[in-house]
């Protein structure tokens, strides 16, 4: 059976990804001279203008306007011709400390509170829901939709930043549509393309770069086919963008962030959150974990899926799903496995040394997947410990 799917990704410029980038440079500064700091940092953005707002509990002082300019600077807004100047834009900020009554759950777990003699734990840093994926589309084990996606957008940033389309301007987006046959991905149907560029440039040169220098680089010759359908540009001019094109604000692509449409979020965004909000921490230990599963040939697909309550360490469920594609049951897998892995924020945090900074860096191009990057969470160090459990 034939079927289609479709994901698409953002460069750094989109106004959402320069939030996010923002968010997470904010976090980081933090996070290298505070790493207990309680960190819930949002952003937004459009035209002239970049608000910092949330919730900040920390011992360091970093300056928020000097780390914003810098990160859109960076991004490549440096510009009034651009609609957008990070040496210009007026930075607002509306920060205060973490809620006392979060605050007091976070430090000390509902288990150890009732117990008075316990040493404190983490508690949650709020309820929710959280997946981790993983499949064997690819190398880096990430849906091929969204593999594509993240590969087309990092390229168009490269020849942007090195000259190579020097048109070309900071914010733009990708999507591809893969064709899937009995579960297996077999072509690209479709590919969408869509970059700012400078006025001056005809749409002929946009079209012939993008396919040279952006989409053949980087989508394998045997996945295109004569009925591939290309879609550069489509609407004909994109040279207003940025945050004057569109408002922006942190944790709006999270679908981006993830699997692309693939699997299911849980909701909440990762960029501005320190390692404390499982949003972010236990998205990151359950991919982990499912990407070893897939990684040690134990399925082809595999999903874990986690949900806490505010101010309780354990989560309140664990779940791995294989889709059928498991070498052995689910629910037996789970039992061997789920007793080996501590999906608690201390456990995670240890396991996964989050208290680091670590985060503008997969703010954009995706959190997963990345193997440009040494990520404790993209490693398949748990592979030997699964072989052994299970053989």
């Amino acid at each position: 059976m034939r079927k289609l799917f479709t994901s698409e990704s953002v460069t750094e410029g989109h106004p959402d990804k320069m939030c996010d980038q923002i968010s997470d440079a904010i976090l980081d500064a933090i996070l290298t001279e505070d790493p207990n700091a309680r960190v819930a940092c949002e952003t937004c953005t459009t035209t002239g203008m970049i608000l910092v707002m949330g919730e900040i509990s920390t011992s360091t002082y970093v300056s928020i306007p000097d780390i914003v300019r810098g990160v859109v600077l960076d991004i490549g807004y440096n510009d009034s011709s651009m609609g957008f100047d990070g040496q210009s834009c007026a930075v607002l900020t509306a920060l205060h400390d973490q809620s006392s009554d979060i605050s007091q759950g976070v430090s000390c777990s509902l288990e150890k509170r009732k117990d008075t003699k316990a040493v404190c734990e983490t508690g949650a840093g709020d309820q929710g829901m959280m997946f981790g994926y993983a499949c064997n589309d690819t190398p880096e084990l990430m849906p091929m939709p969204l593999a594509l996606s993240h590969r087309l957008t990092r390229r168009m940033s490269y020849v942007r930043r090195n000259g190579i389309c020097p048109w070309m301007r900071p914010d733009g987006k990708a999507q591809v549509t893969v064709a899937y046959k009995d579960g297996k991905p077999v072509a690209v149907d479709a590919v969408v393309v869509s970059t700012q560029h400078v006025d001056a440039v005809n749409q002929e040169t946009i079209r012939r770069d993008v396919m040279q220098y952006v989409i053949r680089h980087e989508i394998p010759a045997h996945l295109l086919h004569e009925g591939t359908k290309f879609f550069i540009n489509p609407s004909g001019r994109f040279v207003i963008g940025g945050p004057a094109g569109d408002s922006g604000l942190t944790g709006r692509k999270i679908i981006v962030d993830t699997y692309g449409g693939v699997a299911p979020h849980g909701g909440g965004c990762f960029s501005g959150k320190d390692p404390t909000k499982v949003d972010r921490s236990a998205a990151y230990a359950a991919r982990h974990l499912a990407k070893n599963i897939v990684a040690a040939g134990l399925a082809e697909r595999c999903q874990i899926a986690l949900a806490y309550a505010i101010g309780v360490a354990q989560p309140v469920s664990v779940d791995i799903d294989t889709f059928g594609t498991g070498k052995m049951d689910d629910d037996a897998l789970a039992k061997l496995i789920i007793p080996h892995v501590d999906f608690s924020p201390d456990g995670i945090i240890k396991r996964l040394d989050l208290r680091r900074p670590i985060y503008r860096q997969v703010a954009s191009y995706g959190h997963f997947g990345r193997n440009d990057l040494d990520l404790s969470w993209e490693r398949t160090d748990l592979v030997d410990m699964l072989h052994s459990i299970t053989k």
